[in-house]
């Protein structure tokens, strides 16, 4: 693979699933259900090289019996404000944001769910840190987005090693901020996920000291208002959206490379970056049940903030959850795809 130093700019990409801020503008006030002729509209939440381009790139936005207007959001928690604000109908977000908006009471429902590697997910230290294994991080500065995928990865890797994060100097940094707090060695380490620790691999900028295999549990969310599900309507153009939303990602597995210079025209990454990210944990993901394993396991996500005083309240996440978009999908647990050493 072609050696590259990726610019600043390019690092400092809005992909991530905990940015700054939304950039839907329709996420001010509430959505309507026609677009005025009569025919049914679904508000989709999206982000940059995100459903949008992936259902496009899989022809899965051919022929669809709805129309779908799309609000563009840098990350999953201002997606989810609009989905409790009834702005934006159904959107993609990680593991975490789902446990952040539930915790703070909002108007959301989970309806769908997909299992990936979670190599993505990793703790990065400089090339040259004298650091070695995560228990190396007491008494350390280390970056990471609050409520992110990553801050549960960091919490738990931590635990792993019988380190809680008063051991360390947690420094709450979004992505930007991170980048170069790490790249100036302000921070001595940062949780963060894919496409960013691909960028910071092949980019020659530092190694995984520890990843979320094993750690966290891989898993991504569909998203809705429960406003759209009780309408008879939107709740059978969501789950129509759902199914197209699974065949692409089976089609994304099947063609890695054609995806991945998809995702790089629409993101700007480098191609091999992007390729790096779909084998290392984008193509990977899984369509999979909603089910009690993966409740459970949001659950312990849940449970572990609320005794970190990160979220307000302790709740039940099975309150959040309708499964009526489940079919005959495998189990939550299912193993992740793989593209074997490559991945």
């Amino acid at each position: 693979m072609k050696s590259f130093r990726p610019s600043l700019a390019v690092l400092l990409l809005p992909l991530a699933l905990l940015a700054s801020a939304c950039s839907g503008a329709s996420a001010a006030g509430e959505a309507s259900n026609t677009d005025g002729k009569g025919s049914l509209v679904l508000n989709v939440g999206d982000q940059k090289g995100g459903a949008e381009a992936l259902l496009r790139a899989a022809g899965e936005l051919d022929d669809l019996p709805y129309r779908v207007t799309w609000s563009t959001f840098t990350s999953g928690p201002p997606l989810l404000e609009a989905v409790n604000a009834k702005a934006v109908d159904i959107g993609s977000v990680g593991n975490t944001p789902p446990v952040f908006a539930a915790g703070a009471d909002s108007k959301i429902t989970v309806i769908a769910a997909t299992h990936g590697d979670s190599a993505g997910e990793a703790i990065l230290v400089p090339k040259d840190s004298p650091l070695r294994t995560a228990r190396d991080l007491k008494g350390r500065k280390v970056a990471v987005a609050q409520g992110s995928s990553a801050h549960f990865q960091l919490v738990a890797s931590l635990a792993k090693v019988g380190l809680k994060p008063s051991d360390v100097q947690v420094t709450l940094l979004q992505p930007a901020d991170a980048l170069a707090a790490f790249t100036t060695g302000k921070v001595d380490a940062w949780a963060v996920w894919d496409p960013y620790t691909s960028q910071v691999l092949l980019g020659g900028k530092g190694r995984v000291l520890t990843d979320g295999r094993g750690v966290v549990n891989g898993l991504g969310f569909q998203v809705a208002a429960p406003s759209a599900l009780a309408d008879q309507e939107k709740a059978k153009a969501i789950g129509d959206f759902v199914e197209r939303l699974r065949r692409a990602q089976d089609w994304v597995f099947e063609h890695p490379e054609e995806w991945a210079k998809v995702w790089a025209k629409e993101t700007g990454l480098p191609y091999e970056v992007a390729l790096a990210a779909v084998k290392r944990s984008n193509g990977t993901r899984i369509p999979v049940a909603l089910d009690g394993a993966a409740i459970a396991s949001e659950q312990q996500i849940a449970d572990t903030f609320a005794e970190l005083k990160l979220i307000p309240r302790k709740f039940r996440f099975a309150d959040y959850v309708d499964t009526r978009f489940n079919k005959d999908l495998p189990p939550s647990t299912t193993a992740a795809r793989s593209y074997g050493k490559a991945s």
